[in-house]
């Protein structure tokens, strides 16, 4: 009986472990292994390499980008939308729903209708991309 407390006791210490690096994922200095000063959350760091003048290594973090150019109002091609954790440009609309291009989508760069839902702000660049 004891072996399997101390068994249980080892797995949700490392449980514990493992969920609070998890938590961690979204923050811009945890880089991934093989890509030389990419984050393991891309997606900001992939924004960086689709405006005109990269604004520096502290957009890689996503929410970063609401201060990015100018108010958009609102959704629009061309736009950057940004939510809490995720950064993406809207480049079409179609049947009513915003096509949006993004880095770490799925761990790929995808172009794909997503829904705005929760977007924390719409962003003009002050460069076309």
């Amino acid at each position: 009986m004891r072996k399997t407390l101390a068994a249980v006791a080892v797995l949700l210490a490392f449980a514990s472990s493992a969920a609070e690096a998890r938590g961690r994922h979204h923050h811009h200095r945890h880089y991934a292994h093989g890509h030389s000063g990419r984050p393991a959350a891309w997606c900001g760091w992939f924004m960086r390499t689709q405006v005109g003048s990269d604004p520096g290594p502290q957009y890689n973090l996503a929410r970063s980008w609401a201060r990015y150019g100018t108010n958009a109002g609102g959704p629009s091609v061309g736009a950057i939308v940004v939510w809490r954790h995720h950064v993406g440009k809207i480049v079409g609309h179609e049947n009513g729903q915003w096509i949006v291009q993004s880095g770490n989508d799925g761990h790929a760069v995808r172009t794909r209708p997503r829904s705005l839902a929760g977007a924390i702000a719409f962003r003009n660049a002050y460069a076309q991309f």
